[in-house]
């Protein structure tokens, strides 16, 4: 598989770093693509056009109030696991291109060059018909939810707010036009415990899902890809709001 070519579309955050290190060792890295960041105010008027005014501004005081909070009370334990499972999240080491999205025709372009024989994305926009449509390679995306129930964000915690821990995980899936809606790969379950919290459980599939997102790698590049159909009734999930996760948390026990 040395011949063979892998192209990476990230957003640039940790957990891109991560996936960048293990499948950066083990394949070849054709071209990394960053995805800039979407402003803070055309991310809330679009959120607001989607889900209105309310439940966006509650979003909100929750990412203000809450979660800084939550990394700085859990920074240690995430270094723990990171450790303890031997994670490299270190910057990427090689020269990325930079977008403004991964939409655009500057990445069609940048694909139709580098001919790759398998493409990994995360935590990008989700990817158009129009860039799909050009595409001939498989698309792959390590997803923290189990789908189809738990599709959208933080699929570990709305499944413990559910009491459906045994769908507590992460899935690795090709990718389509919808929303975390592409063919199952696999999938794995993560172990919870009473220290973990809302920051803490995306770390955990992180790290659950990266050898099952290497062996969907060496599917796509050996031609062996199976998909399989996971049972459950389709759901997408957003970010809580203040009022759901103090709920949550005091009534559920959720953290």
């Amino acid at each position: 598989m040395d011949n063979k070519k892998i192209l990476l579309l990230l957003n640039g955050g940790m957990s891109s770093n991560v996936i960048f290190n293990v499948l950066n060792e083990k394949f070849n890295i054709s071209k990394v693509i960053i995805e800039s960041k979407e402003s803070k105010s055309a991310y809330i008027k679009r959120r607001m056009k989607k889900l209105g005014v309310t439940i966006v501004l509650g979003q909100l005081l929750f990412k203000i109030m809450i979660v800084p909070a939550l990394k700085y009370f859990s920074k240690k334990r995430i270094n723990e696991y990171l450790k303890l499972h031997k994670i490299d999240s270190s910057d990427i080491s090689v020269e990325t291109v930079k977008v403004a999205s991964v939409n655009s025709d500057e990445v069609i372009e940048i694909i139709n060059q580098e001919s790759p024989d398998a493409i990994v994305i995360n935590g990008t926009s989700i990817i158009s018909k129009k860039v799909l449509s050009t595409i001939s390679c498989p698309v792959i995306n390590m997803h923290a939810g189990l789908t189809p129930m738990y599709r959208g964000v933080y699929g570990g915690y709305w499944s413990l707010v559910n009491n459906d821990e045994k769908n507590c995980g992460v899935t690795v899936h090709l990718v389509d036009a919808g929303i975390d809606t592409g063919s199952i790969l696999y999938q794995t379950r993560i172990e919870i415990d009473a220290k973990d919290n809302f920051v803490v459980y995306p770390v955990k599939q992180l790290i659950a899902g990266l050898p099952f997102l290497i062996k969907a790698v060496e599917d796509a590049l050996n031609n062996d890809l199976k998909i399989f159909k996971a049972e459950g009734k389709s759901m997408i999930w957003t970010h809580p709001t203040l009022t759901e996760y103090l709920y949550n948390r005091i009534v559920k026990g959720v953290k």
